[in-house]
């Protein structure tokens, strides 16, 4: 075989090569995106869940202090906002605009069930309520629950981007539109990712 041929396959198998790491690649990449899809599933199914307890907080203690009505419509109000900020990140749980509209309103709807824990701190006997302590119950497990499912989403975020953000990688995943990285879901407040929210009645 002569010099012409030997560096024609050389150069063949290098082509073969590459197209073999450029289809690797993508169909990691793709992978990892399908990662964030799933993460972000279960932490939709645990804030869904949060979020529908607070309609239950709310209209029991009104029951008992229908004098608090700003705090009560201020909870509400944030609820709804996280909820909507849910729906948006859902659609697109990779957007990293969607995910700090998500953080930002998730922290604001901590912010306001801190206020309604004080006004019903001031309140001993409706936290002898049955109902109050098993919706206490119930959002304390849900908050850890939150947690756990932030993790998991935060850890195939840092996959995904570790893959992106690697050589040769880098060079590629644009083009095969992968462009922005993802972003992890963070809390706006620190207290708020070093220690869930309690409900204590």
């Amino acid at each position: 075989m002569n010099t012409g041929g030997i560096v024609l396959m050389v150069s063949l198998a290098i082509v073969v090569l590459c197209a073999l790491y450029a289809i690797r690649l993508f169909n990691n990449l793709v992978a990892g995106r399908n990662e964030i899809k799933n993460a972000f599933a279960q932490v939709e199914v645990q804030l869904k869940r949060r979020y529908d307890l607070i309609p239950n907080l709310v209209a029991t203690a009104k029951g008992y202090l229908s004098h608090e009505r700003d705090t009560f419509e201020a909870v509400t109000a944030a609820r709804n906002t996280a909820l909507a900020g849910l729906k948006a990140a859902k659609a697109q749980p990779g957007d990293a605009q969607k995910i700090a509209q998500l953080s930002l309103a998730d922290g604001a709807l901590n912010s306001a069930m801190g206020r309604l824990n004080v006004t019903l701190e001031a309140y001993p006997e409706l936290r002898a309520v049955e109902a109050m302590q098993q919706l206490s119950e119930e959002i304390s497990s849900t908050e850890n629950k939150v947690a756990f499912a932030r993790q998991f989403f935060n850890d195939a975020v840092l996959s995904y981007n570790n893959l992106k953000q690697s050589f040769p990688a880098l060079l590629l995943a644009a083009s095969f539109g992968h462009g922005a990285d993802a972003k992890p879901l963070e809390f706006s407040d620190t207290a708020s990712i070093q220690q869930a929210p309690q409900a204590s009645f």
